[in-house]
């Protein structure tokens, strides 16, 4: 997906402070820049702990939502990830003229974290983590609709005209072959988190770019906590929930949220934005099979083809034209690997 003007060419400044160089969509990552990077032992071990780190979310989020609400498990982890971030940005001094873009970074947390996160845990109290992971494939498609309602033209072509309606193709066999995803509440649900998801980068890309990619998400994290804090209280357990729940909101809190991000920072700047883009297709097929290993959940031929249709329909529909493929216009300093 090239740099179009709903998606961002992120600077890196220095390594302690990285400007966005790739979008961040809650549990999957959309690297949208031309910068290349070397791969070694260490970011290929970076690129698999991704995959797994925000593949393992739907599993876990399935768990924790059969004894705790929605809000109070969105709550819990956007507190826990807070916590640990904040420091960590405090340290580098990187919260500095944060704030003076206060709105767009509200409606970035609300877009990006607070409501697709709510969203998303609802849905899975009434549809499979396997088929939620799938159907948050489907994110890279809604953002080429975006970006072309926005003024892109670019994805008027043949190849991606031709990928979206495969992608809806692959969509449509995913729910429509699955027939435990009758409940049409859980389906709008992850409509709106998908939306969001792509909606997410837009704001970054018009007004946050310039701004400390991890302060972004360690004070929307903050922000989300305080909003949901009275709603948990009300929503919170009468009793001790179960173990696995618990465990279920550490893992989602501390390795799925606060050591995602902090890994997913080095990866790309092991590796540059470009290499990483992979991770979205993966993490879906990782909660597919945790789904179907762990909670022993169905996974259909349909669910199955319409994953691979939704993938291919991504690639074409993302496909850069030939005539613009060349990355010229990015400066030396993009050009870093942080």
């Amino acid at each position: 997906m090239e740099n179009d003007g709903t998606e961002a060419e992120y600077p890196a400044r220095h390594a302690t402070a990285p400007k966005w160089r790739g979008v961040i969509t809650g549990c999957n990552v959309l690297v949208v820049s031309g910068v290349r990077g070397r791969v070694t032992r260490r970011s290929l071990l970076l690129f698999i702990a991704m995959s797994v780190i925000w593949g393992i979310s739907y599993l876990f989020i399935r768990i924790a939502v059969h004894d705790l609400s929605p809000v109070v498990l969105v709550f819990a982890r956007a507190t826990v990830g807070a916590l640990i971030l904040l420091p960590i940005v405090v340290a580098r001094g990187e919260l500095r003229g944060l704030f003076k873009s206060w709105l767009p970074l509200l409606v970035f947390a609300a877009v990006e974290i607070g409501i697709p996160w709510v969203m998303l845990s609802g849905a899975e109290q009434r549809i499979t983590s396997s088929l939620a992971g799938l159907l948050v494939s489907a994110v890279p498609l809604v953002g080429v609709v975006i970006a072309t309602s926005l003024g892109n033209r670019e994805h008027l072509g043949g190849t991606s005209l031709a990928g979206l309606l495969l992608g809806i193709v692959g969509v449509a066999a995913i729910v429509g072959f699955d027939l435990r995803a009758s409940d049409w509440l859980a389906l709008v649900q992850m409509a709106i988190v998908v939306v969001a998801y792509a909606v997410g980068p837009v704001i970054v890309s018009r007004y946050l770019s310039a701004l400390p990619s991890m302060a972004v998400i360690a004070v929307s994290l903050a922000a989300c906590a305080i909003v949901y804090l009275p709603f948990a209280a009300v929503q919170r357990p009468t009793s001790m929930p179960p173990i696995a729940a618990v465990a279920s909101v550490a893992v989602l809190a501390v390795v799925c949220t606060a050591l995602a991000f902090v890994v997913f920072f080095a990866l790309i700047a092991a590796i540059g934005p470009v290499r990483a883009t992979v991770i979205t297709y993966i993490n879906p097929a990782v909660a597919a099979l945790l789904g179907v290993a762990v909670l022993r959940e169905s996974f259909t031929v349909g669910m199955g083809v319409g994953f691979v249709l939704v993938i291919a329909g991504s690639v074409l529909a993302t496909r850069r034209p030939r005539a613009l493929a060349p990355a010229a216009s990015l400066s030396p300093e993009s050009q870093s690997s942080v």
